[in-house]
């Protein structure tokens, strides 16, 4: 607990900086990979991607993936 007091602004702006991406992206790609209808098996492929390969996965569901929604 007393190293987040001892943090200064660069620490937190850093802390924040690796935060968003390795944590935050890959929850919000699974969130909208479930709500999501697929054809056959894309949704647990896309689902397992986002799983092992985190941030790479996360950003190839959002380039490609989402175009394989059905509306």
């Amino acid at each position: 607990m007393t190293l987040l007091i001892n943090l200064g602004a660069m620490e937190m702006l850093l802390l924040s900086l690796v935060f968003i991406p390795f944590f935050l992206l890959p929850i919000i790609a699974l969130v909208d990979i479930l709500k999501s209808t697929f054809e056959a098996n894309n949704k647990l492929i896309w689902v397992l991607v986002v799983i092992f390969t985190s941030i790479i996965g996360s950003i190839l569901y959002f380039a490609i993936g989402r175009k394989q929604k059905i509306n």
